[in-house]
């Protein structure tokens, strides 16, 4: 009998310590679950992830990159008799006057990206850079309106045209950056990264804010990061998908050319 209450005794005291030790985990701050943003380092993917045309530096808390601004992959605006030339293939497809010319791109963009307060609007010119040193724009031209159904014609199956003074960019998806997949595409200004249509698994997400973005694991960051994703709607029931649209999540750096 007292050997019988000698081994409940202990079984009570070790239930309780596994208790106590399963509830002391349960409240470790350090736990970040799947969805809730912390303030990860894009530094490491900055680095493995941009192609050669990139120069990436650091500075401070930042990182730099700088590029030529022309893309690695064919395209009509390289003009005749260039070897990257590609002759208009698209149905309706009318050239912007000119062909592209090597800028000096420099991006400075936060190697800890964090959500600002206050959300600003992405206005014209770059608002970011993909991994190719194309400058990233979003859904408007000049005049500071969408794209319409004419200037839509412009765009080579990249999803991008030529602009003033030779500055070729992308204003929605394309065949060398993502069609219908989770692409890495490039970062934003901010220093949170754009991805295609899909998620990780493969599903389209469901949960983007008004700025196309949401918190979640990726390929290429095991640790949940806030990020964009290309719309999930055909832009004037045309092949392309708008890159971005609205505000920034974070604080934008700069961008010079």
């Amino acid at each position: 009998m007292k050997n019988s209450k000698k081994h409940l005794r202990l079984s009570i005291a070790l239930s309780a310590a596994i208790f106590g030790l399963l509830l002391s985990c349960g409240n470790d701050d350090s736990d970040i679950a799947p969805n809730e943003e912390a303030t990860v380092s894009i530094e490491a993917v900055v680095n493995s992830h941009y192609k050669s045309a990139v120069t990436v530096s650091t500075s401070g808390t930042n990182l730099v990159l700088k590029s030529k601004g022309v893309p690695d992959h064919v395209s009509p605006y390289w003009g005749v008799g260039h070897a990257l030339y590609e002759a208009p293939i698209l149905s309706g497809q009318t050239v912007n006057p000119g062909t592209m010319t090597e800028q000096n791109f420099v991006m400075t963009i936060p190697m800890n990206p964090a959500s600002a307060s206050s959300k600003e609007e992405t206005s014209l010119g770059p608002i970011g850079m993909a991994l190719n040193g194309v400058a990233i724009y979003n859904d408007r031209e000049g005049g500071n309106i969408p794209v319409n159904a004419g200037t839509l014609l412009s765009f080579e199956r990249s999803g991008a045209h030529g602009g003033p003074g030779g500055l070729y960019h992308y204003h929605f998806n394309g065949d060398f950056t993502s069609v219908d997949d989770a692409n890495l595409i490039g970062f934003l200004r901010d220093g949170f990264p754009i991805y295609g249509r899909k998620d990780a698994d493969g599903s389209y997400p469901s949960d983007l804010d008004a700025n196309g973005g949401h918190v979640g694991t990726t390929e290429e960051f095991s640790t949940a990061i806030y990020h964009y994703h290309t719309a999930n709607t055909a832009y004037m029931n045309s092949r392309f998908y708008i890159l971005k649209a609205g505000s920034y999540h974070g604080t934008k750096g700069t961008f010079t050319f």
